[in-house]
């Protein structure tokens, strides 16, 4: 049975090397990929690392996209799940927003997403298989006070993985949107003495755990989007 190959895009210290990780545990070869992945360190050890490629990519270059999946092909052959989790944000009101500032997050956020989508979707339809993940934020359904530079792109990217979902779906390849409620656990984020309730932060593994059951769902029973939150989230 030959082994499968996940195509991350958004790779960070948070959800993207959890899905690195979760990803090697199922025997599945993995490129990583974000703006600097040469630079990311302990994604993998022992055996694995002959199955881990880091690719250091802007989602926002249509020839660095497809320069992406070139590699992919080349290097493990054809991937069967493809996640697209990057993003970018700056907090700020509507009034005060730099329009240069929206253009950047609305560019890595949703054009991004646009490129790997469709990059995945043309090599997949042929095929006739695969899974492709767009990973969403409470803000894809609600545009809080000071986030509009996340929830313009979030909104965005949203439609374009139902867009994608109804045109690939026939053709057998599951597209998916998850709605993410709530703040990941991460070095990045974690404050010296901040103090939380027990769960109230979504372990990275276990949304790892999430898009991985949904690559391996029946096509009779696939779900387009899903919605993780830890139980103390109010919603």
């Amino acid at each position: 049975m030959n082994r499968q190959t996940a195509l991350i895009v958004g790779v960070g210290p948070g959800l993207g090397a959890a899905l690195v990780r979760r990803c090697l545990a199922q025997d599945m070869n993995v490129v990583a990929a974000a703006r600097h992945a040469s630079r990311l360190t302990g994604l993998a050890s022992g055996d694995d690392v002959a199955r881990l490629r880091l690719h250091d990519t802007d989602a926002t270059s249509p020839q660095a996209v497809e320069t992406l999946f070139g590699d992919c092909e080349t290097t493990f052959g054809l991937p069967d799940l493809v996640v697209f989790n990057a993003g970018a944000f700056q907090q700020g009101s509507v009034a005060d927003t730099d329009p240069a500032e929206f253009e950047r997050c609305w560019r890595v956020g949703c054009l991004g997403g646009l490129l790997v989508g469709q990059a995945a979707a043309r090599r997949m339809t042929v095929r006739g298989s695969g899974s492709i993940v767009f990973t969403g934020a409470t803000a894809s359904l609600r545009g809080g006070a000071g986030f509009v530079n996340l929830a313009s792109p979030k909104f965005a990217l949203r439609a374009l993985a139902q867009s994608l979902a109804r045109e690939a779906g026939p053709q057998g390849v599951h597209v998916a949107h998850v709605v993410i409620d709530g703040q990941i656990r991460s070095s990045r984020y974690e404050e010296p003495g901040q103090q939380r309730g027990p769960d109230a932060l979504l372990e990275p593994d276990a949304i790892a755990d999430a898009y991985l059951w949904l690559h391996g769902q029946h096509r009779s029973a696939w779900t387009f989007e899903l919605d993780l939150r830890p139980w103390v989230e109010r919603f």
